[in-house]
Protein backbone atom coordinates (compact mmCIF):
# COMPACT_ATOMS: atom_id res chain seq x y z
CA UNK A 1 0.00 0.00 0.00
CA UNK A 2 2.74 2.36 1.39
CA UNK A 3 5.67 2.04 -1.26
CA UNK A 4 7.89 4.21 1.61
CA UNK A 5 7.29 5.61 4.55
CA UNK A 6 10.00 8.68 4.11
CA UNK A 7 8.39 9.16 0.90
CA UNK A 8 5.00 8.91 2.27
CA UNK A 9 5.97 11.49 4.94
CA UNK A 10 7.65 13.54 2.32
CA UNK A 11 5.14 14.06 -0.19
CA UNK A 12 1.75 12.93 1.07
CA UNK A 13 1.86 14.21 4.68
CA UNK A 14 4.53 17.69 4.75
CA UNK A 15 3.88 19.07 0.77
CA UNK A 16 0.24 17.70 -0.34
CA UNK A 17 -0.87 18.05 3.04
CA UNK A 18 0.47 21.59 3.39
CA UNK A 19 -1.31 22.16 -0.46
CA UNK A 20 -4.65 20.36 1.94
CA UNK A 21 -4.44 22.99 4.84
CA UNK A 22 -4.32 26.01 2.29
CA UNK A 23 -7.22 24.56 -0.13
CA UNK A 24 -9.14 23.64 3.45
CA UNK A 25 -8.71 27.25 4.18
CA UNK A 26 -9.20 29.46 1.06
CA UNK A 27 -12.26 27.36 0.68
CA UNK A 28 -13.66 28.33 4.42
CA UNK A 29 -11.91 31.98 3.92
CA UNK A 30 -14.68 32.53 1.15
CA UNK A 31 -17.76 30.99 2.49
CA UNK A 32 -18.08 27.65 0.62
CA UNK A 33 -19.28 24.65 2.05
CA UNK A 34 -17.27 21.55 3.28
CA UNK A 35 -18.41 19.18 0.08
CA UNK A 36 -16.03 21.76 -2.02
CA UNK A 37 -13.13 20.96 -0.15
CA UNK A 38 -13.57 17.20 -0.24
CA UNK A 39 -13.83 17.13 -4.67
CA UNK A 40 -11.07 18.98 -4.22
CA UNK A 41 -8.81 16.48 -2.29
CA UNK A 42 -9.82 13.91 -4.74
CA UNK A 43 -7.59 15.99 -7.44
CA UNK A 44 -5.33 16.60 -4.62
CA UNK A 45 -5.13 12.57 -3.60
CA UNK A 46 -4.84 12.13 -7.89
CA UNK A 47 -1.69 14.95 -7.78
CA UNK A 48 -0.27 13.45 -4.99
CA UNK A 49 -0.07 9.68 -6.93
CA UNK A 50 1.37 11.33 -9.51
CA UNK A 51 4.27 12.75 -7.64
CA UNK A 52 5.10 9.46 -6.13
CA UNK A 53 5.23 7.49 -9.55
CA UNK A 54 6.87 10.93 -11.48
CA UNK A 55 9.52 11.34 -8.86
CA UNK A 56 10.33 8.12 -6.40
CA UNK A 57 8.64 5.58 -9.01
CA UNK A 58 5.73 4.13 -7.15
CA UNK A 59 2.77 3.09 -8.35
CA UNK A 60 0.54 5.34 -10.13
CA UNK A 61 -2.69 3.25 -10.86
CA UNK A 62 -2.84 1.66 -6.68
CA UNK A 63 -6.70 2.24 -5.39
CA UNK A 64 -5.55 1.80 -2.10
CA UNK A 65 -2.48 4.07 -2.04
CA UNK A 66 -4.91 6.45 -3.88
CA UNK A 67 -7.74 5.91 -1.00
CA UNK A 68 -5.37 5.94 1.65
CA UNK A 69 -3.64 9.17 0.56
CA UNK A 70 -6.61 11.23 -0.60
CA UNK A 71 -8.47 10.41 3.10
CA UNK A 72 -5.50 11.66 5.01
CA UNK A 73 -5.34 14.89 2.67
CA UNK A 74 -9.54 15.45 3.13
CA UNK A 75 -8.73 14.67 6.67
CA UNK A 76 -5.95 17.73 7.04
CA UNK A 77 -8.27 20.02 4.85
CA UNK A 78 -11.60 19.11 6.74
CA UNK A 79 -9.55 20.32 9.79
CA UNK A 80 -8.43 23.10 8.31
CA UNK A 81 -11.96 24.29 6.81
CA UNK A 82 -13.38 24.05 10.71
CA UNK A 83 -10.56 26.18 11.91
CA UNK A 84 -10.78 28.80 9.43
CA UNK A 85 -14.70 28.81 9.62
CA UNK A 86 -14.79 29.01 13.94
CA UNK A 87 -12.10 31.83 13.34
CA UNK A 88 -14.50 33.55 10.74
CA UNK A 89 -17.62 33.17 12.47
CA UNK A 90 -16.43 34.78 15.54
CA UNK A 91 -14.16 37.53 14.30
CA UNK A 92 -17.00 38.09 11.59
CA UNK A 93 -20.12 37.90 14.07
CA UNK A 94 -18.33 39.02 17.77
CA UNK A 95 -21.89 40.15 19.06
CA UNK A 96 -23.16 36.72 17.85
CA UNK A 97 -20.31 34.15 18.20
CA UNK A 98 -17.58 33.56 20.56
CA UNK A 99 -15.29 30.85 20.33
CA UNK A 100 -15.04 27.53 21.97
CA UNK A 101 -11.91 25.48 21.21
CA UNK A 102 -10.26 25.48 17.44
CA UNK A 103 -13.21 24.02 15.94
CA UNK A 104 -16.30 25.65 17.59
CA UNK A 105 -18.06 28.45 18.39
CA UNK A 106 -21.43 28.66 20.22
CA UNK A 107 -23.84 31.62 20.53
CA UNK A 108 -22.78 34.66 22.84
CA UNK A 109 -23.35 34.81 25.85
CA UNK A 110 -22.94 38.12 27.67
CA UNK A 111 -20.80 37.94 30.83
CA UNK A 112 -23.16 38.33 34.00
CA UNK A 113 -21.50 39.98 37.03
Amino acid sequence: MIHSIPVFIGVTVLFMGGCAFMTGHSVANTWRPLAQVLAYCLLLGAVDRFLVFALFGGPLLSLSAYVLDTALLALIASAAWRATRARRMTLQYPWLYERVGLFGWREHRPHQA
